[in-house]
């Protein structure tokens, strides 16, 4: 699936609070992101910028997605609608 080219590190770090991640501290332009619904703690750190680069918005879905047990297609269709 195509990854949308405007989503900000803000939006997407709102977008991962239904699947338990919460913003746990904020260092300079990142946020770092923690959930717990498995039992085991995951962090996820997003870069606090207007737009995110593809490359870095797939890498965090990648480890999301993997922490999760879906699929990246899966994922990317409940979180953005496509």
């Amino acid at each position: 699936m195509k990854l949308p080219r405007d989503i900000s590190g803000e939006q997407l770090a709102h977008d991962l609070r239904r699947y338990g991640y919460e913003i746990t501290r904020q260092t300079g332009s990142h946020l770092r992101l923690t959930s717990n619904i498995h039992g085991s703690q995951h962090h996820a750190t997003i870069p606090a910028h207007r737009e995110l680069r593809v490359g870095t918005l797939n890498a965090i879905l990648t480890e999301v997605d993997e922490y999760l047990g879906m699929s990246r297609d899966a994922l990317i269709a409940e979180l953005f609608g496509s």
